[in-house]
Parts: C-alpha cells; sequence; structure tokens
C-alpha cells in the first residue's frame, strides 16, 4: 500500500486542506505525525497516491501558510518506508 501525507505546522491548516480535499472528491483522514517529519501540529493529512495530483494542484493555488511538506508512504510487511516528495 502507498499512502501521501501532507504535514502541516498549523492544525487550521490541516483541517482546511482535508476540506478542499473532500470537496475535490478525495477520501482523507488525519493522522499523527510521523516522527520522521520532525515538525508539524502533531497531525497531518494521509491520502491515497494516486490522488497526488489533486492534493499538489490544491496546495499550489491556495498557498498554506504553515505547509511543511509531503511525504510518500509505502508499506511493506511491518515496516513503513517514508520518502519526500514535495
Amino acid at each position: 500500500m502507498i499512502y501521501c501525507i501532507a504535514v502541516f505546522r498549523s492544525k487550521t491548516d490541516v483541517f482546511l486542506f482535508m476540506n478542499y480535499l473532500k470537496r475535490s472528491g478525495v477520501f482523507c483522514e488525519t493522522v499523527g505525525t510521523p516522527k520522521e517529519a520532525k515538525v508539524g501540529c502533531g497531525l497531518s493529512v494521509r491520502f491515497l497516491k494516486n490522488n497526488l495530483s489533486v492534493a499538489r494542484e490544491i496546495l499550489n493555488s491556495v498557498r498554506f501558510n504553515s505547509f511543511y511538506a509531503m511525504y510518500q508512504v509505502q508499506v511493506v510487511g511491518f515496516r513503513s518506508v517514508m520518502s519526500k516528495i514535495f
């Protein structure tokens, strides 16, 4: 399974970004920010990788001040491999 996590420094922006994704028809949920990100408000937005283009379009058009990074997470067995993509 491959999914993406959008990390923000503000919870307000986490929920605003989620609303934009949901209005675009993307299933998303809040998750705890992974330790590997080493930043954030403690919450991030998780969505499937096939919705990455929609998420990027939203990030480019809305310009969230607290956006930090986007990560791809690949689950392999019981391990998660995380890499920064945006």
